[in-house]
């Protein structure tokens, strides 16, 4: 068995399922569920229907880079999404297809990972879990760096010491991020790309929540896009993870893309051509019909700043409680314990949360997640507003 399995903390999910374990919320009060970030928006019939008129294609092998049409209706988007020229991403060198994000952030610190060189993974904390197991398991050392209110929720790439700059063989970064939806910019994603060049490590951008925020005319930039507005037309040392699942409500459909460097993007194919996990064809074609559309993704913007402002406006007077400038999640922070908090607001109103911190570490010995909750707003509206009121009612009681 691999000796890093060892090393894996419980997923937080399977800690929040101990948490409540023997607990009996109240049968009074149907469950409302704001723990998992699962979108249930309805998936758009269009998708549903481009899937259902190619079921035809189960019956061939699909191909890892995938159908041509997907991987240039990906690259039409990116260039339309990020202000980057279309002939600066080539639909053969610069993107590949996956299966949801999920596989591929994990995927790729395997494929990418010297584990002779006693490397170092570099990841936000709070964190996507999948960074961490990621890294422990291509046999690196996770390196935590602290986001809390006092840096804005954002890496402060400063404090990082020179001696682990120089063992870092990759950095994880989240924008927008999960959970507190804080947002990197252009100088941000610029004074990473300084350190990737001097200190030779690769950028992986997580950027799932890309396509939900606030401000309509003000999207939040990629890593690609900033790297192409300061010079860097190859995108040298970058990659970026964009799925489906967030922008189109389609989390079953596990769709998603890599793009970046076509160098690193070369390595990355010829790692997946053994991993084997292809996209069949009818998620394919359903993939293209959603790259394609931008309605639904202004609706699905739309639902949720309703969601916001209702939450919000219901809380605001119990705690302090502000809309993140992107992504569906609350970080509220608690009057008490997290977990405590979490465990008695399941016991007296049957509402769910997930526990900040069971989503980071302790580190320098500081545990930014604890006294947070993570609630993500995904049901729909009315259950938000329910939740909300029940929330307000159990922190009154407190």
């Amino acid at each position: 068995m691999n000796p890093n399995l060892k090393n894996l903390h419980p997923y937080p999910f399977e800690k929040l399922s101990q948490l409540k374990h023997g607990i009996l919320a109240p049968t009074d009060k149907p469950h409302i569920a704001l723990s998992i970030g699962e979108p249930k928006h309805p998936t758009p019939h269009f998708i549903q229907e481009a899937v259902l008129s190619h079921l035809h294609g189960l019956g061939n092998y699909p191909t890892t880079k995938g159908i041509i049409e997907l991987r240039q209706a990906v690259a039409n988007w990116l260039s339309n999404r990020f202000n980057i020229p279309a002939d600066k991403l080539d639909p053969e060198s610069n993107i590949l297809p996956v299966n949801g994000t999920r596989e591929a952030l994990f995927s790729f610190a395997q494929c990418v990972i010297n584990a002779k060189q006693k490397p170092v993974v570099i990841m936000p904390n709070p964190f996507y879990q999948i960074y961490e197991g990621a890294a422990i398991l291509a046999g690196a050392e996770p390196y935590y760096l602290n986001t809390t209110s006092g840096n804005h929720y954002l890496p402060d790439f400063d404090a990082v010491p020179k001696d682990i700059w120089h063992r870092c063989q990759l950095v994880y970064i989240c924008s927008p991020g999960n959970p507190a939806g804080a947002v990197m910019d252009q100088d941000a994603h610029g004074k990473l790309l300084e350190l990737a060049n001097h200190y030779d490590f690769i950028i992986a951008a997580d950027e799932c929540y890309s396509e939900i925020y606030t401000d309509e005319q003000n999207p939040p930039p990629g890593l690609l896009q900033s790297a192409y507005a300061l010079g860097n037309t190859t995108f040298e040392r970058c990659i970026v993870f964009h799925s489906l699942s967030k922008r189109s409500n389609a989390p079953g459909l596990r769709s998603g893309f890599v793009a970046g460097n076509a160098e690193i993007m070369q390595q990355y194919f010829q790692y997946r051509t053994y991993h084997g996990c292809v996209m069949p064809l009818p998620t394919q074609h359903a993939s293209i019909k959603a790259w394609q559309d931008e309605n639904h993704v202004i609706e699905n913007r739309q639902f949720y700043r309703e969601k916001f402002a209702a939450v919000i406006s219901i809380l605001k007077n119990v705690c302090t409680i502000t809309q993140p400038p992107a992504s569906f999640y609350i970080w509220l922070n608690t009057p008490i314990n997290d977990s405590d908090f979490c465990k008695q607001l399941y016991a007296e109103e049957n509402v769910t949360v997930l526990p900040g911190s069971f989503l980071s570490r302790n580190f320098q010995d500081v545990n930014p997640g604890a006294y947070h909750v993570r609630m993500a707003l995904v049901a729909p509206l009315q259950e938000c507003i329910e939740a909300a009121e029940r929330i307000k009612n159990f922190i009154n009681s407190l």
